[in-house]
């Protein structure tokens, strides 16, 4: 059973700080390029607990985690963050633009009861260890939830809206301004009516981690770890919780967005490599040439499971579009999917040796194929939310980054510590 509970969060404190200046993007789309900026705006930006740099003579007591837990623990005994006297919800909403259309998305920082996989949360990628094992580590230094688990659910009959909007109508406690240009903003929710109908509306429902599933796994592993170090563990400790941002489906403003494969390595058999490729893939593929491969894009979003192909060397592209074969052992709900069907029959099967890589801009995928930085570049139309909540409430994995939602969630809005009730 799933809780969402209220929580005493950490905030910035906005007499003396600019959201702008302060917050950050999550740890996993930080460049190196974009940390040092960060570093720069200030020397209270979150970036420096949720992730800090490497120095040389970094050892086992000194490190960039040791020095997290300094500068959290610093930046509370300052008054640079400051608690929550009391268990508080606190709103979060973006103000976005999407390929010229203007969205808004809305959802709710709690703290909700962590369960075993597929108990109520749900997972829909795989995951790599490396990042688990970071994570961990500076979930032990600073014991705290300092970035949110992005989550949706699907519940129609929580009306949250005419909540959400009266609230929204004050001033926000913090906003900021990400990378790309959305407004992020924050509100504190401490009317008790308020927060008992939220809490009330929003236990048992099922919740679909969307972005964040390292973040999960590991607020897992360190509540088993919590467990095995207190004899006296009730269940309602801190630890027995993480910090998430949740998102109802039928708010909308949600966005998905592809995320295109790019291979290099392949061992093509001839000098010709179209003919290789597309030898290779025939017999799974209905093949369409396409003149301007930058239209590969339009072409495949306007049509149900499509794959587009380019190729080092050639001025023109392809629109893959499966058969339907050879998939008999994947469960029905991942067989359809076009990231499936692409690390299925062709990553997996024909390219086994190949080296993949990952990108979001198509017009920079198209470049670094046609550059000679790849040999060939797989766009993907976007996952959708449908797909999502089907392959979760199966508890099934699709292939690492199936699906990039859309507008990532700042760090540093507001903390879950975990030593203190």
């Amino acid at each position: 059973m799933t809780e969402v509970l209220p929580f005493r969060g950490v905030l910035y404190n906005r007499e003396r700080f600019s959201g702008d200046d302060v917050v950050s993007p999550p740890y996993d789309i930080i460049t190196p390029e974009m940390k040092e900026t960060l570093y720069s705006k200030s020397p209270y930006n979150f970036v420096r607990i949720d992730f800090g740099k490497d120095l040389p003579g970094d050892n086992d007591e000194e490190n960039r985690y040791s020095r997290s837990r300094m500068f959290f623990r610093k930046w509370l005994e300052e008054g640079v963050l400051l608690q929550s006297e009391k268990p508080c919800f606190y709103l979060g909403e973006v103000r976005y633009n999407l390929r010229g259309q203007d969205k808004v998305m809305r959802g709710l920082f709690g703290r909700v009861r962590i369960t075993d996989l597929c108990e109520g949360v749900y997972p829909h990628e795989e995951t790599h260890s490396k990042p688990k094992a970071d994570r961990l580590n500076l979930m032990r230094a600073c014991n705290a939830n300092l970035s949110p688990i992005f989550s949706v659910y699907n519940s129609p009959e929580v009306k949250s809206g005419e909540l959400f909007n009266r609230i929204s109508d004050s001033p926000p406690y913090l906003e900021a301004r990400d990378p790309d240009g959305a407004i992020h903003r924050l509100w504190v929710i401490e009317d008790q009516k308020d927060i008992d109908y939220l809490r009330e509306k929003l236990s048992d429902i099922a919740i679909y981690i969307a972005d964040g599933h390292h973040r999960y796994e590991t607020a897992l592993d360190f509540r088993n770890e919590m467990i095995k170090k207190n004899p006296a563990h009730t269940g309602e400790e801190p630890y027995n919780f993480v910090l998430m941002y949740l998102v109802n489906i039928p708010d909308g403003g949600l966005s998905i967005l592809p995320t295109h494969r790019l291979l290099r390595g392949l061992s093509l058999e001839g000098p010709d490599p179209e003919e290789a490729v597309l030898k290779r893939i025939k017999d799974h593929f209905e093949i369409r040439r396409l003149d301007d491969p930058a239209g590969i894009i339009e072409e495949i979003e306007a049509q149900e499971h499509a794959i587009g192909l380019f190729l080092n060397g050639l001025e023109y592209g392809f629109v893959l579009r499966h058969n339907g074969a050879d998939l008999p052992d994947i469960p029905p709900p991942l067989r359809k999917l076009d990231v499936t069907v692409l690390h299925e029959l062709i990553i997996g099967e024909l390219f086994p040796s190949s080296e993949l890589a990952f990108e979001m801009d198509p017009e920079l995928t198209l470049r670094k194929v046609k550059g000679g930085e790849y040999q060939a570049a797989f766009f993907l139309r976007p996952t959708s939310l449908e797909e999502v909540e089907r392959v979760s409430l199966e508890c099934l994995r699709m292939p690492p980054k199936s699906t990039y939602f859309y507008p990532k969630v700042l760090t540093g809005l507001v903390i879950h510590r975990l030593d203190i009730e």
